[in-house]
C-alpha cells in the first residue's frame, strides 16, 4: 500500500511537528521511520480489519499472538465481548508494529505496559512517548522522540452542538466565539475542539481527569496554542498542535511538547536512554 496523507489538514498548521501515514501490518513501514527521523514524531492511522485479517484463528499467524502480545495476551482472553476484543486486539497489534518500525526491533520484543491511568508506554525505551485511540473501525498512534504526544479520533458526525457535553467541555471564551460562527460550522468546530481537548490532556498524562472547561483552544484559529478560560495565552511554543479529516469521517488531532531532546538522538532499542526518564520529567513538572 502506498503511503500518502490520506487525510487533508482542516487547518493550515504549518508549525505541527507530526505527518499522518496510513498502515497496515505489511507497512509501509519505512515511511514511518522516515517520518519520525525528519520530524521527530509521526501519527499513524489503520482501518480495523485491515489489522485483524492476518490474526484469524485460521492463519498461521494466529497461533503467534501469546508471543505477540506479551501480558496483553492474557487481558485478551479474558473479554468476552467480541467487539471490545477485536479493537483491543488491533490496537495492541498496531502500537507493537508501530514502536517496532521505530525501534527497529521485532513486535514480539517490544515490551508494552501501561501506567496507573491506562497510558501505555515503552517499557525500557523511555525516550519514546507514545498515544493511542480509536473510535468506530479507525485507530490511531502517535509516537514521539522529542517529549510528550497526544492523539485523539472521533466520528466527524458526532453531535455535539446543542448537547450537554457542549456546556461540558467549553470555557467562555469558547462558548462566546461559537456562537458567533456560523450554525453550519459549530458542530465541526466543537468535534474538533474535543479532539484537540482529549490530544492534550493524553499528551500531560491527565486523560479525562483534567477538567476540559479549564483549558482551551480558539475554534477556527490560524495557529493553535492552549488558552486559558478566558482565551489569554496559556501555553507557549513548545506545543504544536494539527488536526485532520481521516477517510472522509474521522476528525484526528495530535498535540505535541517539545521537551528539547537532542533531534540527533538514536532511538533504535540497543541505545535507548535508560528507563524512568519520562517519569522523571512529568514528576519535576508537576
Amino acid at each position: 500500500m502506498s503511503w500518502a496523507p490520506a487525510a487533508s489538514a482542516m487547518l493550515p498548521e504549518p508549525s505541527a511537528a507530526a505527518g499522518l501515514c496510513q498502515v497496515t501490518p505489511q507497512g509501509p513501514w519505512h515511511t514511518v521511520r522516515r517520518e519520525l527521523a525528519e520530524r521527530g514524531s509521526v501519527v499513524v492511522f489503520a482501518h480495523l480489519q485491515d489489522w485483524l485479517a492476518d490474526f484469524q484463528p485460521d492463519t498461521g499467524a494466529h497461533s503467534a499472538l501469546p508471543a505477540l502480545l506479551g501480558r496483553d495476551f492474557a487481558r485478551l482472553q479474558k473479554m468476552t465481548n467480541d467487539e471490545v476484543r477485536a479493537r483491543f486486539l488491533a490496537s495492541r497489534l498496531l502500537l507493537k508494529y508501530t514502536a517496532g518500525a521505530v525501534l527497529e526491533a521485532r513486535p514480539a520484543d517490544i515490551d508494552l505496559a501501561y501506567k496507573p491511568g491506562g497510558r501505555p508506554y515503552l517499557r525500557g525505551c523511555d525516550q519514546v512517548d507514545i498515544s493511542l485511540s480509536h473510535t468506530a473501525d479507525l485507530l490511531v498512534v502517535g509516537i514521539t522522540r522529542c517529549g510528550w504526544i497526544g492523539v485523539d479520533a472521533e466520528l466527524s458526525s458526532r453531535q455535539l452542538h446543542g448537547s450537554a457535553v457542549e456546556r461540558q467541555i467549553c470555557t467562555p471564551y469558547e462558548t462566546d466565539l461559537l456562537a458567533r460562527m456560523a450554525p453550519g460550522r459549530r458542530n465541526a468546530a466543537l468535534v474538533r475542539l474535543w479532539t484537540l481537548k482529549e490530544a492534550y490532556s493524553k499528551a500531560i498524562g491527565q486523560g479525562l481527569r483534567f477538567r476540559f472547561t479549564e483549558f482551551g483552544f480558539a475554534p477556527g484559529a490560524q495557529r493553535v496554542q492552549v488558552l486559558r478560560p478566558d482565551g489569554t495565552p496559556g501555553s507557549g511554543d513548545e506545543w504544536s498542535f494539527r488536526t485532520w479529516t481521516v477517510a472522509g469521517q474521522y476528525t484526528v488531532s495530535v498535540a505535541l511538547v517539545d521537551l528539547g531532546f537532542d533531534d540527533a538522538v538514536d532511538v533504535t532499542a540497543q541505545t535507548m536512554l535508560d528507563e524512568g526518564m519520562v517519569d522523571a520529567l512529568l514528576s519535576q513538572a508537576r
